[in-house]
């Protein structure tokens, strides 16, 4: 059994192959060259891959991909169509994310910018109660990711809903499915958070349409993909007012460029795609684990249906 790993990190030698190689013994796992002839592999291990790799390796029974999102992998045009693709699930990526939507809540809400800001200026002065029930959040994408930030922010004890494609959600939130049900998911939320794949349904999601129904001083967190945000859109809504705050985490360009008038616009945060990493002992284990799977023959959990985009 021959692996190859693809990935556009330098260290990709001693951050993935050695440790892969090291749990799977009775497999050759090396570092994919474009210099060398085609090594017949029969299992990739990838994350961002160049197009010339699928076009040489031809022998393929199956790609791991290094990542939960799999909008750039699925664009390329050399990738086989019958190649199945197999999904990083979680791999300490949801908690990451819960936390950052609490950290963005949070400083809304219990309104700790504002006190930041009376530090520096050396007042002291309490400001009024929160009342979680006028900071309804609604989650985009029940999925692992989804559901985790669904089931903290409950705990909370903010009031929770998700929409999806199914409608699926944890205990003690509610429910909304498909597009018929959208508006009235909108015209419930104040803080919007997103964690949707990418899919053509999905593109520009986050546009005037939508942000305009939701609560009055909404607040936006994206931590899907840049492509789901109409940026435009977004900047016209915090200076009408309707939407009061955005914490970002991808834009359609990254890194962001540095005359973007985000930079500097008061009601947007900034994060440089940070909000869930991957954790690399966690990512290696569970790649590990589907392809021990994947050689006896197992059912895989993760692989991509290619007519949804995930």
């Amino acid at each position: 059994m021959k692996i190859l790993v693809v990935s556009t990190n330098k260290a990709a030698q001693q951050q993935w192959v050695e440790p892969l190689a090291a749990a799977l013994p009775e497999a050759e796992v090396a570092l994919w060259r474009a210099d060398l002839p085609p090594q017949d592999a029969d299992i990739a291990v990838v994350w961002s891959p160049p197009a010339e790799f699928f076009e040489r390796e031809r022998k393929l029974r199956v790609a791991f991909n290094l990542g939960a999102g799999v909008d750039g992998l699925l664009k390329l045009p050399s990738l086989p169509a019958d190649l199945p693709i197999v999904r990083l699930e979680d791999a300490g990526m949801a908690v990451q994310m819960a936390e950052y939507v609490v950290w963005a809540v949070t400083r809304a809400s219990r309104q700790f910018d504002d006190y930041v800001s009376q530090q520096r200026e050396g007042v002291w002065n309490p400001l009024p109660e929160l009342r979680r029930a006028q900071w309804p959040v609604g989650v985009l994408g029940t999925g692992v990711m989804g559901t985790k930030v669904a089931q903290v922010m409950a705990a909370l004890d903010y009031p929770v809903a998700g929409w999806s494609r199914s409608g699926k959600v944890p205990a003690g939130v509610e429910s909304f499915a498909g597009e018929q049900q959208l508006p009235a998911f909108l015209a419930r939320t104040r803080v919007l958070v997103n964690t949707l794949p990418l899919t053509p349904d999905t593109r520009d999601i986050l546009r005037r349409e939508t942000l305009q129904q939701l609560l009055p001083q909404a607040h936006i967190i994206n931590m899907g993909r840049g492509d789901h945000l109409v940026e435009e859109d977004l900047l016209a809504l915090l200076d009408s007012g309707h939407v009061q705050g955005a914490t970002l985490d991808v834009f359609r360009q990254e890194p962001l460029p540095a005359a973007h008038p985000f930079w500097t616009h008061p009601g947007v945060t900034i994060t440089p795609h940070v909000a869930a990493i991957s954790l690399r002992h966690e990512t290696i284990a569970q790649v590990v684990d589907k392809i021990h799977r994947f050689i006896k023959g197992e059912t895989l959990t993760g692989i991509v249906a290619r007519e949804r985009g995930y």
